[in-house]
């Protein structure tokens, strides 16, 4: 059974889709996982960040992409037959084991959701609407991947910014997740947010064993001369006070043209450029991230034997 791991930070522009694309690439290309990205930004980033427009345009035309999955969850009367299996685009960038479940632009309207929840309660007879949109909310993203978790070692969600529906699914039905940050103050708050908001779903769902989240790392991305300048310092000072060590990646992504270069090839710059500053420093995080997973999987094992956040 593969692991569920979502990237995402209430704050945008923190290099969220870079992480979540190049820890993916890395994983199969170097480590030989097996990897499937989900695209659960309306924004699609990480969709045209490992295919091109004009095949993400096909496979919307064919009803290939996440908003059919979505759709059949609102309304699951739908004549929609096509299953996960079909709506993942596999061998992504030419590389066996890199898949993607493609993010559409349109991925489900709030209204039918709040009427489709409002029915069934219902139905119910309910009146508790509520408890019923919080096991929508809870199931929703757990239920679609359902199928495939079996097939992968890692599923990796790249979450919209904020903290709509389809993130706080994500995030419920994630066992871990990361947070990318970039080394300033604001980034701060934007992880302060995100954890007070996960704290208060891991509350209301605290008799789920199901919901198992917890926090992996917190990765500083587009690192410059701030390393060594007061805003880094200031930023460092403010999170270590919060969390302990083992909470923050030691590897540091650094600003690299090389990077946003990758975009226009539509392949993550760990296959594109591997020995640029960027692409050493994914792989190089890629390995810190398999060194987490395995600490923190012997911890659930052997509890009594380690304890991570010490």
């Amino acid at each position: 059974m593969g692991l569920i791991i979502a990237t995402a930070n209430m704050k945008g522009g923190v290099g969220k889709t870079t992480l979540t694309v190049n820890l993916a690439a890395s994983l199969v290309k170097d480590f030989g996982k097996k990897v499937l990205v989900v695209d659960l930004d309306n924004q699609i980033s990480a969709t045209l960040s490992l295919m091109s427009p004009q095949d993400f345009s096909k496979r919307r035309r064919d009803k290939r992409t996440l908003r059919h999955l979505v759709n059949r969850a609102i309304k699951p009367d739908i004549k929609l037959t096509i299953p996960i299996a079909d709506v993942i685009n596999p061998y992504i960038c030419s590389i066996k084991g890199l898949d993607l479940l493609p993010g559409d632009l349109d991925l489900y309207d709030e209204f039918l959701v709040s009427e489709m929840l409002y029915e069934k309660a219902v139905r119910a007879g309910s009146s508790n609407f509520e408890q019923i949109w919080i096991d929508f909310e809870r199931d929703l993203v757990r239920n679609i991947l359902t199928p495939v978790v079996k097939d992968y070692d890692f599923i990796i969600l790249d979450c919209a910014p904020g903290y709509n529906l389809l993130t706080r699914s994500g995030l419920l039905a994630s066992d871990f997740y990361i947070l990318p940050a970039k080394p300033e103050p604001l980034s701060v708050i934007g992880i302060q947010l995100l954890e007070r908001r996960i704290a208060q779903q891991k509350e209301v769902h605290r008799n789920e064993p199901d919901v198992r989240i917890q926090m992996l790392g917190i990765v500083f991305t587009m690192s410059a001369n701030l390393l060594t300048g007061r805003y880094y310092n200031q930023v460092m000072r403010r999170v270590n006070e919060d969390y302990s060590a083992t909470k923050l990646f030691k590897t540091r992504i650094p600003v690299d043209v090389n990077v946003s270069k990758a975009v226009d090839t539509f392949m993550p710059v760990v296959l594109c450029n591997p020995q640029s500053p960027g692409g050493k420093a994914f792989t190089q995080l890629t390995q810190e991230f398999l060194q987490k997973i395995t600490v923190v999987t012997n911890t659930k094992q052997n509890p009594a034997k380690i304890d991570f956040d010490e």
